[in-house]
């Protein structure tokens, strides 16, 4: 997997596990992993930003990219080193979600496991 630069997006995939109550949460293996990219672009002004946007096959489909921006009603969870930034309308889409990042022979990546999700298209790209 190419690492992720600033204003690059990456698609995920998603499923349904976590509580809807709770802030997103970053594992500690996608922590380690963002951190590592982090490393590479070599500014410590980046965050991730997870968002939410209308698109893929099945309605909403997740981006996640580094950005530096702090827009206005952004919400902050903090990781260790790692600073994940959701914008206000995306946030309640992802109450709840977990990302992490596998990397096993089959592949590679970071998936996002969403209990707001009502349903997946088949490549695991877009839910809605």
């Amino acid at each position: 997997m190419a690492h992720l630069a600033r204003g690059e997006q990456q698609m995920v995939t998603e499923s349904s596990t976590q509580s809807l109550t709770t802030p997103i949460r970053l594992t500690d293996g996608a922590a380690v992993k963002v951190a590592a990219l982090l490393a590479q672009e070599g500014r410590d002004d980046l965050m991730l930003r997870v968002a939410v946007q209308p698109g893929g096959c099945s309605g909403l489909r997740y981006q996640l990219y580094f950005d530096d921006r702090n827009q206005e009603g952004d919400r902050i969870h903090e990781f260790g080193s790692v600073k994940v930034i959701i914008d206000k309308m995306s946030d309640p889409y992802l109450m709840g979600a977990s990302i992490d990042f596998v990397d096993t022979i089959e592949k590679q990546g970071f998936t996002i496991d969403n209990p707001n999700a009502g349903g997946s298209c088949a490549c695991g790209d877009s839910f809605n």
